[in-house]
Order: C-alpha cells, then sequence, then structure tokens
C-alpha cells in the first residue's frame, strides 16, 4: 500500500521575535534577540528578571473581542497562530469535508499562569472571586477545542503534553493521522504562555535559567563556553498539514513535505540526558529511516540547543554520531540564541524556521556564538544568517523527561 504524503500548506507563529512568521523571521535572519526585561509581572524578587515575551500581541486584531476576553494567553496566542496558518494556507473546510479535519495542539503547562492569578486573588478564601472560565483556560486542550470550533474540524482533536517536545511530537502525530487515512487537513502545533512567577522560580530552582539580568539579549547563548542556562520565552506556532494529492486538487501552494518523523525515550534521567544523548541518536536515526533518507541529505539541522552546559554538548555529541563526516559540514544552529525556549511551542516554531531555511536558502544564525566551546566541533553558523541552499532539513526537539522527538522536512520537487 502507498505511503499518504504529508505536505505543508500554511504556518502562522508570533514569537518574541515578531507578531506573524514574516516578522520572526525577518529578525532571526538579522541576528535581532527578542529577548528582554520581564514586564508581564513584577519579577523583582527572583534571581531570573528576564524572558522572551511576545510584544506589540493585540488578541483583538486576530479573534472576536467577546472570544478575546474569555480566554486565557496561551489560547489567544495559539487563536492567533491558527488564524495565520488557515490564511496563509488558503484554506476554508467545506461542513460535507469537515470530519476529515483534525486539531492537535499542545501546550507545556496550560494555564499555569491564569492559575496563578486566580490563586493569588482568591488567597484561597473567596471561591466567589473565581471566574466561570478558570477551569476553561487552565485545561491544555483547550486550545484545540477552540480551533476546531473556530474552523469547523469535526475530526479527532486533543493535545499533546512531552515538555519541550510537546508541539514537535503534535506535528508527528499529525502526520500519523493523515497517512492512517484519519484525516486530509490536520492543524497542528503548540501555544505557550509560561512568562509568570511560578515558572520562573521553580525553572530557578532547578537552576535550568540563565542569571544574565545586566545584558538579557545575550543571555541566550548555545554552543558557547560562557552560557549558564536557557532563557524562557512564550509564543505559538501553528502548521497546516495536508495529504498532498488534497492539496494539489484545491491547488495550494505546498511548502515542504513532512518526511520523516522519529520519536523515543532515553529512559535515564528527568533532567540530564543520557550519556552521549543515545536516546536522541535513536530518534534522529528514525526520523531519518522514516523520510528514507541519509544522513548526508539533510543540508541544515535546527538543533534544540537551549544554552543549557550539558544538553548542548550531549546534542552536538549525537549529531556527530548520526551523521559522521557530514557532522564537519551540514549547518548546526540554534533560533532559542534569539526566541528563547517557547517549551511547549518551540518545536513547531522551529519546524517553521527549519522550513524557510530550506525554501528561501538563508540558514538561522546562533547569535551571541562568542567563544564556541572547545567540545563542540559542528558548524553552528556564529552570530550571521548565511546564504546557503538546503536539501531536507532536520528540527530536534527533546524534554525533560528523556522525551525526544526529532521531524525531518524535504522538497517536493514534482509538485
Amino acid at each position: 500500500m502507498t505511503r499518504r504524503r504529508v505536505v505543508v500548506t500554511g504556518m502562522g507563529a508570533l514569537t518574541p521575535c515578531g507578531v506573524g512568521l514574516d516578522a520572526t523571521w525577518a529578525a532571526i535572519t538579522a541576528g535581532t534577540s527578542g529577548i528582554g526585561p520581564i514586564t508581564l509581572f513584577d519579577a523583582t524578587s527572583l534571581a531570573t528578571r528576564f524572558a522572551g515575551e511576545v510584544r506589540g500581541f493585540v488578541p483583538e486584531d486576530h479573534m472576536d473581542r467577546k472570544l478575546a476576553r474569555r480566554l486565557g494567553r496561551y489560547q489567544q496566542f495559539a487563536m492567533a497562530a491558527g488564524e495565520m496558518a488557515m490564511r496563509d494556507a488558503g484554506l476554508v473546510v467545506a461542513p460535507a469535508a469537515a470530519e476529515r479535519a483534525a486539531v492537535v495542539v499542545g501546550s507545556c503547562v496550560g494555564g499555569l499562569s491564569e492559575a496563578e492569578t486566580a490563586m493569588l486573588a482568591t488567597g484561597l478564601r473567596d471561591p466567589s472571586s473565581v471566574g466561570p472560565f478558570f477551569i476553561l483556560n487552565v485545561l491544555p486542550n483547550m486550545a484545540a477545542s477552540q480551533l476546531s470550533m473556530r474552523h469547523g474540524f469535526k475530526g479527532p482533536s486533543w493535545s499533546t503534553n512531552s515538555a519541550c517536545a510537546t508541539s514537535a511530537h503534535a506535528l508527528g502525530d499529525a502526520m500519523r493521522v493523515i497517512q492512517r487515512d484519519e484525516a486530509d487537513v490536520v492543524l497542528a502545533g503548540g501555544a505557550e504562555a509560561p512568562v509568570g512567577f511560578m515558572c520562573l522560580a521553580g525553572f530557578g530552582a532547578l537552576r535550568a535559567l540563565s542569571t544574565r539580568n545586566d545584558d538579557p539579549t545575550r543571555a541566550s547563548r548555545p554552543f558557547d563556553a560562557g552560557r549558564d542556562g536557557f532563557v524562557l520565552g512564550e509564543g505559538s506556532a501553528m502548521l497546516v498539514l495536508e495529504e498532498l494529492e488534497h492539496a494539489r486538487a484545491r491547488g495550494a501552494r505546498i511548502y515542504a513535505e513532512l518526511a520523516g518523523y522519529g520519536s523515543n525515550s532515553d529512559a535515564h534521567h528527568v533532567t540530564q540526558p543520557a550519556p552521549e544523548h543515545e536516546g536522541g541518536q535513536r530518534c534522529m536515526r528514525a526520523a531519518l529511516r522514516d523520510a528514507q533518507l541519509a544522513p548526508t541529505d539533510i543540508g541544515y539541522i535546527n538543533a534544540h540547543g537551549t544554552s543549557t552546559p550539558l544538553g548542548d554538548v550531549a546534542e552536538c555529541v549525537a549529531i556527530t554520531a548520526v551523521f559522521g563526516d557530514h557532522a564537519r559540514v551540514v549547518p548546526v544552529s540554534s533560533t532559542k540564541s534569539m526566541m528563547g525556549h517557547l517549551t511547549g511551542a518551540a518545536g513547531a516554531a522551529e519546524a517553521c524556521l527549519s522550513i524557510l531555511a530550506m525554501t528561501t536558502g538563508v540558514i538561522p544564525p546562533t547569535i551571541n556564538l562568542d567563544q564556541p566551546d572547545p567540545a563542540i566541533s559542528l558548524d553552528c553558523v556564529p552570530n550571521a544568517s548565511r546564504r546557503q541552499e538546503s536539501g531536507a532539513v532536520m528540527s530536534n526537539s527533546f524534554g525533560f523527561g528523556g522525551t525526544n522527538a526529532v521531524l525531518v522536512f524535504a522538497r517536493v520537487d514534482d509538485q
């Protein structure tokens, strides 16, 4: 039986680097950081007082004002990015085809910020101060549900939750739904609004965050010898995935084929990768097998690259093990150096950037890479984007708990 091919026909994103994918891509290729002092709450007491916030976002520009007032921030992000992706795809699903359209949208912490706000407001004493939409804003699956209702998608709808690999898993799951012939169209991605006291304090307690409060734009420095932790970010990215012939039949513009997906677990440690990132190696190999591609077919790798001392080296060791001699020449960069770590939305946002690297012939840089870690010997595209045509591209996402997801995108040359 011929495998159903899955293509990307629409993309939408809002990130600390810009509202909209065009604005984000312009900042990324210019090497412009979206990280700055926290404005969403008073962070004075915290060890880390900066993050990647989405600035200039007006929810009512993307949805009905009444709905915007009801939704929490992460759901607002999801709705906006979903609207952008659907518009970009030029797609309206007719009622007769609604059961063939699905939604898979992940979030790592969902409405944690809303929960925090509600707790502070009630002081755990006044239940009448808890609003009727509180629970609906906390549930991680509600972004997918809202998007299903907005666009009339009556096929499967669910949420993934796998730490930093959340939205990469959402895209991979969406790919499998189409391959199993359970849908022809899936709106998939992730949304996250984690910039609140509890998240910053919690990640700080893990000693996972950078504390460069004197220079936030230079705090996220993947692969650099002076890196001291990741930078928390917020935002959303959504992609419209379609079965290839379905997309062709409606004359859709096709960005890329989602050709390969790998998913597995380290089964090793809650925060540290396995030695030599053995799980990451297996996951990259699985994605390449699924895509029926060789390592030499990959022309760019968007690394997980969070700017942590252990994680960056482990990922680079894994890439070297999988790619062999090709590891010396394939560009590997971390766009988290500019956006920060969007946690549950990171995989989808980085998938969009990987696709644009392939379609535009521009490789995004790793900024703040001033003193390369001597333990890392890869071409990490330091500080400036590069014009370089690439074949297929790979996007890595590795999460707490040892959960791994790798996506491979390729050109559809015969479209």
